[in-house]
């Protein structure tokens, strides 16, 4: 059995903390977050560039002359099924990785990471992850309210950058149609911890709580992230966590 986190998916509310947590996570000296977080060499998958690149698609395609293919003018998305094409996207660059070299989670961590909102939001996105994916992962929540997130999106955004990770946000109008709710409780009725059901895989996760936040304080979010993997790995493997 490995000692280490193969895939970690990383979920929450737009703003709610995701990015900073793979931003300081990614910035730990390996041996030290080997040692902490059970999380090895570093490797990271988000679907924000596979959605921004939607739009610069779309633009140029209305540039052309041509029709728009996933948003309206206003960066709607033309249908639910461009929300499932960001997992597709991420299945690829995971299979990928895996084509490339079959032991690649064996010596790297690969963070998933993705929001989604509305009655069956986080339980359809996990239906469409691939087996191979399943199969190695265990889920962190970063949990806040949707009062939260929608301050923390205004606060982030850097109008000179709109395409950073880090610095994108959304309008309030988007946040509300697309993010008001989610299934995340009824997925695991409250719990802090425990196991989802997901086609046929039990799929732990473990719950980072962020109001009041700690993503914005290093000396409070690695205590945090330490708890939380913590309690992640015991889901994962109860018999040698610790």
């Amino acid at each position: 059995m490995s000692e280490r986190f193969e895939t970690i998916i990383v979920v929450g509310r737009p703003a709610a903390g995701k990015s900073e947590v793979v931003d300081y996570l990614k910035k730990v000296v390996h041996a030290e977050r080997e040692k902490r977080f059970r999380i090895r060499f570093f490797a990271e998958i988000d679907d924000f560039p596979f959605v921004w690149e939607t739009f610069e698609v779309d633009d140029i395609l209305q540039k052309m002359g041509q029709p728009r293919v996933f948003t309206d003018k206003d960066y709607f998305f033309l249908g639910e099924h461009v929300w499932d094409l960001f997992i597709e996207r991420i299945n690829l660059e995971f299979q990928k990785r895996l084509s490339a070299d079959p032991e690649y989670t064996e010596r790297n961590t690969v963070l998933v990471e993705f929001s989604r909102g509305g009655n069956d939001a986080f339980g359809h996105a996990f239906s469409l992850l691939s087996d191979d994916i399943l199969k190695r992962a265990g889920i962190v929540y970063i949990n806040v309210s949707y009062e939260e997130s929608c301050r923390k999106n205004r606060r982030r955004f850097d109008p000179k950058r709109p395409d950073s990770i880090l610095h994108h946000g959304l309008p309030d109008a988007k946040m509300e149609r697309y993010y008001k709710t989610n299934d995340w409780e009824k997925l695991t009725g409250g719990k802090k911890a425990g196991r989802i059901a997901v086609r046929g895989h039990s799929v732990p996760f473990a719950v980072l709580d962020n109001e009041p936040e700690q993503t914005d304080d290093p000396a409070k979010l690695g205590p945090a992230l330490e708890r939380t993997f913590q309690a992640l790995w015991a889901q994962m493997h109860p018999a040698t966590a610790r």
